[in-house]
């Protein structure tokens, strides 16, 4: 687990290429025997892993929770949160999109949406996340989600957000449908 406080970062990679690489890296046979073989090997996982971590938190300020919601948050880890919340910010927001917790900061909620509302994607935010699972901490997101383990992460839409989904149709409260996230073709993304 990390002792590293949560605060809300910037992400440094822009939400298109970010979209982009995520499709590069979904789940497929090729990509699946790859993370066989890392996990197989506890230098190639420990070094994999430790990869990651520097990666993500330098793009995207990650705290490496092994569950990661990169892709359905714009790419703004949601655990940046101060109060760690998974599925929307808390009351506290300012009117100028300020944290809270950390006024000069901007809530990751707030950019949150207006990333994923800029490519298009506002209705992956309607699902809800799970409790995190503490036990995954330090893990290699990519491992799991490459081998499958993150598929149960989300369930249905929250509501209506207002965003078009990729269809360019409007989504319906308790839609869910539509409204999965785009990156798992498991859940019944493209």
């Amino acid at each position: 687990m990390t002792t590293r406080p949560p605060v809300p970062a910037h992400p440094r990679l822009g939400a298109r290429l970010a979209y982009r690489l995520q499709r590069a890296l979904r789940p497929r046979p090729g990509l699946r025997w790859l993370g066989a073989r890392i996990e197989a090997s506890g230098l190639a996982r420990s070094l994999f892993t430790e990869t990651e971590r520097l990666t993500k938190d330098t793009l995207f300020g990650c705290r490496m929770c092994g569950q990661c919601a990169l892709p359905v948050t714009g790419y703004v880890c949601p655990m940046g949160c101060p109060k760690e919340l998974r599925n929307g910010p808390c009351g506290g927001v300012g009117a100028d999109g300020g944290c809270e917790v950390y006024p000069d900061k901007r809530c990751v909620w707030v950019e949150a949406y207006e990333r994923a509302a800029g490519q298009g994607r506002a209705a992956d935010l309607r699902l809800l996340h799970l409790p995190i699972d503490h036990r995954r901490w330090g893990q290699s997101s990519w491992l799991n989600y490459w081998q499958g383990r993150d598929e149960g992460l989300w369930t249905g839409g929250t509501g209506e957000t207002g965003a078009d989904d990729e269809t360019g149709r409007a989504g319906e409260a308790g839609d869910t449908g539509d409204n999965v996230p785009h990156h798992q073709p498991a859940l019944g993304g493209s």
